[in-house]
């Protein structure tokens, strides 16, 4: 049984939500406030959270941070926030989804199980990946650059598997955006965008000149060993 934590103020759709995961097999714990959430999340560890921007005490944004602080729980983030900018920064931030509301129940539970899935353990064990640069333990999830271990979230683990099933290869932005967030997101390469730049800036010695995680423009991404 998977537990997923619910942050929103909005009560009547927290009780919606709680009724519908909860029918569906899924343990379910709520927060009205960034605050409440982030102590839930601490005492609990869902397998996944959902969060509103628009909470009273602090934006949705300093729960996403929170979260990414300690843990590698996917995070999906809900928002009446329909701009890009707020988009780019609620998945600059660590959030694996972005929702905006109005939206369907069943759209939203296609995204928890996409995200959920995301954040499974492999079901096969992967090789070790090694550049001049960073090594990544695939079957483990670490990777290491010089210094040491570096932090990745499920999303970034899961566009690197992709590109590590094919080293050297052109995988385009369609394969990625459908292998990592499902057939309904082959447009929104925004999400690459965001999430290769945390890529680059994890473990590229220069993010601004890279060497092994390339952009080939309008077409795809690249890993070279």
């Amino acid at each position: 049984m998977s537990r997923i934590l619910l942050v929103d103020d909005d009560e009547p759709l927290l009780r919606a939500l709680r009724i519908n995961l909860t029918a569906r097999g899924y343990q379910v714990d709520t927060a009205g406030t960034a605050t409440g959430g982030l102590i839930s999340a601490g005492n609990h560890h869902p397998d996944l959270a959902i969060v509103d921007l628009g909470l009273p005490d602090l934006d949705g944004i300093e729960v996403v941070k929170g979260l990414r602080a300690w843990s590698d729980v996917p995070i999906i983030v809900l928002s009446a926030r329909h701009t890009e900018p707020a988009k780019v920064a609620a998945l600059d931030a660590g959030a694996d989804d972005y929702v905006t509301k109005p939206f369907g129940v069943d759209e939203l539970l296609a995204r928890i199980r996409a995200a959920l899935r995301r954040g499974a353990p492999p079901a096969a064990p992967a090789p070790i990946v090694t550049t001049d640069a960073f090594v990544l333990d695939l079957t483990a999830k670490r990777a290491t650059v010089p210094t040491g271990e570096v932090h990745l979230t499920p999303t970034e683990w899961h566009l690197l598997e992709v590109l590590a099933r094919s080293p050297g290869t052109l995988v385009e932005h369609r394969q990625l955006l459908r292998e990592v967030w499902g057939p309904r997101y082959e447009t929104e390469t925004n999400y690459l965008r965001v999430h290769f730049a945390n890529l680059r800036r994890k473990l590229e010695p220069d993010p601004a000149n890279p060497r092994h995680l390339l952009t080939h423009p309008g077409l795809g991404y690249r890993l070279e060993l």
